[in-house]
């Protein structure tokens, strides 16, 4: 591997954003509570309430987005439900069954996009309840969505409502998984902002891990008694961080001057670059996101050759011979980057 390769691989290869290391070093040697009892914590607490227009939320610090997930749900489920998501979600694809293994099944839907559809859960649901034999089957409790989706599209706010709606009206949790949700929020085509996730879902988390923290995820439940002794539950998990302090810092950090937006139009800016540098210079996109993520359709020498030059990430092999390769961008891309990717496609 030489010094002048290109790294697009995914979106947390980097540290963390500049102004987030300098409030890290500010505060090494100060002595604060643990567990995220902090003033730090809180003040980060009090920044994400008032960007969620959500005064009363409950707003936890967890370190990574599968240890997020695995969490969450299984504090909103009863031990009978299983957790409703597209075949190609995140728990149901990435997350090596963290899911079923704290005791839940994920229910999979077919997907258009990465996204699945009101009526879709809709059917779900009705299918379970007019089964004889559901006594013998996992009861559908939640639907997981990822905001943006694993293929970096977008649910709009239409469907994000619709999902809502059903999703009470069958008495089920709505759970959004923000890792990506920096990008999705500074997307131009993107209508869906924090307050409407806060008044929509039953939980949410803002993505800091690949969003320009160290680590990091932000777990919000707008209504706090829908998930009572979750600080409980979160250390049953292994997932309590006794340097609370450490994540509360970042998203103190992340939610001052606006630098949540700011990591999130740089790397859109960067992705539309490459997006349009693609469709100039003829390349196949299987499918075409408005987010961070592109996916490029290419014959399996021009993949070895270009990823000689680029580290991209592996999508899919595709029934004609050609595999799809994912570039993503993240708040680090920088313009010299970018240019250098175009000059190597």
């Amino acid at each position: 591997m030489t010094n002048d390769r290109l790294f697009f691989a995914s979106d947390y290869m980097e540290g963390a954003h500049p102004a987030i290391m300098k409030r890290l070093a500010e505060t090494n040697m100060e002595h604060t509570a643990g567990y995220g009892l902090d003033e730090y914590s809180e003040r980060a607490r009090e920044k994400i309430r008032a960007a969620c227009n959500a005064p009363e939320a409950a707003v936890y610090f967890l370190v990574g987005g599968t240890q997020t997930n695995a969490t969450v749900i299984d504090a909103l489920l009863r031990p009978w439900q299983g957790v409703v998501a597209a075949e190609t979600g995140h728990i149901a694809v990435h997350e090596a069954g963290a899911i079923e293994f704290g005791g839940h099944k994920v229910l999979t839907l077919p997907q258009r996009d990465g996204k699945i559809t009101a009526a879709q859960v809709e059917r779900c649901v009705e299918a379970w309840r007019q089964d004889d034999n559901r006594a013998h089957t996992v009861m559908p409790g939640m639907v997981y969505l990822s905001q943006p989706t694993e293929y970096g599209t977008l649910y709009s706010l239409e469907e994000l409502e619709a999902l809502s709606a059903v999703c009470r009206s069958a008495d089920m949790r709505l759970y959004v998984d923000g890792a990506r949700l920096a990008y999705a929020l500074a997307t131009p085509e993107n209508d869906v902002t924090l307050p409407d996730l806060a008044r929509l879902c039953d939980a949410f988390y803002i993505g800091g891990t690949k969003c320009g923290a160290l680590l990091g995820e932000a777990v919000v439940f707008p209504k706090p008694a829908i998930a009572p002794h979750f600080f409980t539950i979160v250390k049953q998990h292994g997932a309590l961080l006794a340097k609370g302090r450490v994540a509360g810092i970042q998203f103190d950090a992340l939610f001052t001057d606006g630098l949540y937006g700011e990591v999130g139009r740089n790397a859109i800016g960067a992705a539309d670059r490459i997006r349009a540098a693609l469709v100039a210079k003829g390349y196949a996109q299987p499918f075409v996101a408005p987010t961070n993520q592109i996916f490029v359709a290419l014959c399996p020498e021009r993949a070895k050759a270009l990823s000689e030059r680029v580290e991209m990430g592996f999508w899919e092999n595709l029934s004609d011979g050609r595999v799809v390769m994912r570039i993503a961008t993240s708040w680090a891309t920088t313009a010299e980057d970018v240019d250098r990717l175009i000059e190597a496609l």
